[in-house]
């Protein structure tokens, strides 16, 4: 069963406390909630396209505990192809801890576990599928050599896109010159090009870095300021608004906004890109709206008709 979307990339299990504001360093604070959820940059963006009725399938790694299975379950029950991932043994899954502050601020810390042991040889085993991919999606929170070894296989056979997060500073230029669209948030875009504190006013600074290096085309998210990008071929940068809105907590966003444009890229290939940004912009701020991540990502029932014509 071939899959139009498929992520090579995480899976994570949120450990989220929710409270009044985040703690500063060394601080203990009192909280209000706590969850479990579950989450990882590669199983959420894969979840928002399943959400939108994409077929989807998780190339990934779990450890050999009981989050595990219960992730494999929640997978099944969004429709993602979950046959790919594999269980390491001897290792936990992986885990984030995550707080989140009443205006909606979060900070988090990760620790891969079985993430680490996504490999090339496992990327390798899944070629098939990947090749027979529209959309091939992939994160900076698992291995860079599998993340590149996906490209490669994947180069010639449709679009992929490469989410720069968690931000690395040495990228190896080969994932920017074989990815088709590179994307990253103000945050991750510091890391990677240096231009600091990063704005709307030098956004073009740091694309420009971008693409010098080698990307083909570079997205930048700039949470409730929308997005801007810029080409190879068209080097100025465009701003892509957002609507504004009072966000309840901004876990997932950027994942919201990965799964839908691959989303809109695998089923709709003629739209503009430009328009690919922006309804992907929109059903990101709906996210923001609820409390955590996969569960705030709207489905295709939830939102504006016209977004899918």
């Amino acid at each position: 069963m071939s899959s139009n979307i498929v992520v090579v990339g995480s899976c994570m299990i949120d450990f989220t406390c929710y409270s009044s504001r985040l703690p500063k360093p060394g601080e203990t604070i009192c909280g209000n909630k706590f969850q479990i959820k579950y989450g990882g940059k590669g199983a959420n963006q894969c979840v928002a396209a399943a959400k939108l009725g994409a077929s989807t399938a998780l190339v990934a790694s779990l450890g050999s505990d009981s989050f595990a299975q219960d992730y494999l379950e929640i997978l099944k029950k969004e429709n993602v192809n979950a046959s790919y991932i594999q269980i390491q043994k001897d290792k936990h899954s992986g885990v984030a801890h995550i707080t989140v502050a009443e205006n909606g601020e979060n900070c988090i810390v990760i620790v891969p576990g079985a993430n680490d042991s996504l490999s090339s040889e496992h990327v390798i085993t899944s070629a098939e599928l990947i090749k027979n991919a529209t959309v091939l999606l992939c994160q900076f929170e698992t291995p860079l050599d599998a993340t590149l070894h996906a490209l490669r296989i994947h180069k010639g056979h449709g679009l992929s896109i490469v989410n720069g997060a968690p931000a690395v500073e040495n990228v190896d230029p080969e994932i920017f010159e074989l990815c088709d669209i590179f994307c990253v948030n103000e945050t991750e875009a510091e890391v990677i090009t240096g231009v600091q504190p990063l704005t709307l006013s030098n956004a073009q600074e740091a694309i420009d870095i971008l693409l010098s290096k080698g990307c083909n085309f570079v997205i930048l998210t700039l949470g409730p300021l929308g997005a801007v990008y810029a080409s190879q071929s068209d080097t100025k940068i465009t701003q892509i608004s957002a609507t504004k809105v009072q966000p309840i907590d901004t876990t997932g966003a950027g994942d919201a906004f990965l799964g839908s444009l691959a989303y809109f890229k695998a089923y709709h290939p003629s739209l503009p890109t430009s328009e690919c940004i922006r309804r992907a912009c929109e059903i990101a701020t709906k996210s923001v709206l609820k409390t955590g991540t996969q569960e705030s990502f709207p489905t295709k029932e939830d939102l504006p008709q016209e977004l899918f014509s």
